[in-house]
């Protein structure tokens, strides 16, 4: 018996089980993110991708927010996990500001449905779950000490607290990486009218905050 085109993904589902679905829902969903702009997600386009009726969806995840807060929770996941990487690639030495700043921007244009919904706010009314912000606030708590480290060995001297410090890095970092995505998406970092900025930005805070450092690294980190 040879299967129409409709039934294939409902036989499809039932072979791989409840979580295999669950995450060919959400690949979806950031598919359509990507498309349409992060806060344009519609659960009857996702149901028609996957191939079920709409309603079906509920079974998976109880609302459009739910899926919207797992798709939170996961993107902050990986970018907590590719900070870490940096941490463990750079140390603590100089190196690790521009290839902070550059990261961002890369995940911002890699990843542009994530990088919406993680750090700005597309979505009226979507507010993440405790859960989600487990690791929000994890991020949070991972940059403090990480630029509690810099301070305290002297990499980083801002004259500034842990949170200014702090802040004062995420505001450059997120402005540059913001006007990028508005205007030139599509250029590569090193290049265009802001993609270009990202080495003078570190060059800038390692002149305030680095004596001696030389301020525009030789050999800037991939």
């Amino acid at each position: 018996m040879v299967l129409g085109r409709m039934a294939n993904p409902v036989l499809r589902r039932r072979n791989r089980g409840f979580a295999a679905t669950r995450q060919e829902i959400i690949s979806v969903a950031r598919d359509i993110m990507r498309e349409e702009g992060a806060g344009a997600l519609s659960l009857h386009e996702v149901a028609r991708r996957v191939g079920m009726k709409a309603p079906s969806l509920y079974t998976y995840f109880e609302s459009k927010h739910a899926l919207y807060d797992e798709i939170f929770r996961l993107g902050m996941e990986q970018y907590r996990a590719e900070l870490a990487e940096l941490d463990r690639k750079y140390g603590l030495g100089p190196e690790l500001l521009y290839a902070t700043i550059a990261h961002y921007m890369r995940f911002a244009d890699e990843h542009p449905e994530l990088y919406a919904l993680l750090f700005e706010r597309p979505v009226p009314g979507f507010e993440p779950s405790e859960a989600s912000m487990v690791e929000a606030r994890g991020l949070l708590e991972d940059s403090n000490a990480r630029v509690q480290a810099l301070l305290e060995n002297g990499t980083i001297r801002s004259g500034l607290s842990v949170e200014q410090t702090r802040d004062v890095v995420i505001v450059l970092t997120h402005g540059l990486t913001a006007l990028k995505r508005a205007n030139e998406p599509s250029a590569r970092i090193g290049e265009g009218r802001f993609g270009a900025l990202v080495p003078h930005v570190a060059a800038l805070l390692k002149t305030a905050w680095m004596p001696g450092e030389d301020p525009v690294s030789r050999e800037e980190p991939s």
